[in-house]
């Protein structure tokens, strides 16, 4: 096989993951955002938009574009990771999804999202740092669905 063909197929596979990685995390956005919506309606319509001063007034819709392209962007992070680690398997797909939502629960809305919110005066702004377990769930479901959506799709981009 020429090395023009084995870096066609290089690209080709890279293209598929990270095209996997966005459906996986525009999926798993979407399944977190109806769990948050039914648990903690509040934290998606006013906390999310209230970032990029969007809220108040609360605007689910609006928050649940905003949260959709957050969940696509963290999904090409995470097929970037995944391509890193070399991992290909379905099983360890999904564990590598379940491992990066809980990293997004610790790195982002626990320390990030807390700094962010305070320092552009969200009336939803929660204490720092913000280890509330129904948020650590909800970035669970995400990973898992972006895990399962992205192992499904990666070979048949």
């Amino acid at each position: 096989m020429s090395t023009e063909n084995v870096d066609a197929q290089r690209t080709a596979a890279g293209t598929a993951d990270w095209k996997a990685g966005v459906l996986g995390g525009i999926a798993g956005a979407l399944a977190m955002g109806v769990l948050v919506l039914v648990m903690n309606d509040a934290t998606l319509a006013v906390a999310i938009p209230s970032l990029y001063g969007l809220a108040p007034p609360p605007n689910p819709g609006l928050a649940m574009a905003v949260h959709v392209s957050h969940g696509a962007v963290l999904g090409v992070g995470f097929a970037a990771l995944a391509q890193a680690l070399d991992v290909r398997e379905t099983n360890r797909l999904v564990g590598l999804g379940l491992g990066w939502g809980v990293l997004t629960w610790i790195g982002l809305a626990a320390l990030v999202m807390p700094v962010w919110l305070s320092v552009v005066g969200s009336p939803a702004s929660p204490p720092f740092p913000n280890f509330a377990p129904p948020s650590l769930l909800w970035h669970a479901v995400y990973g898992l669905v972006l895990g399962v959506v992205a192992a499904a799709l990666r070979t048949r981009l």
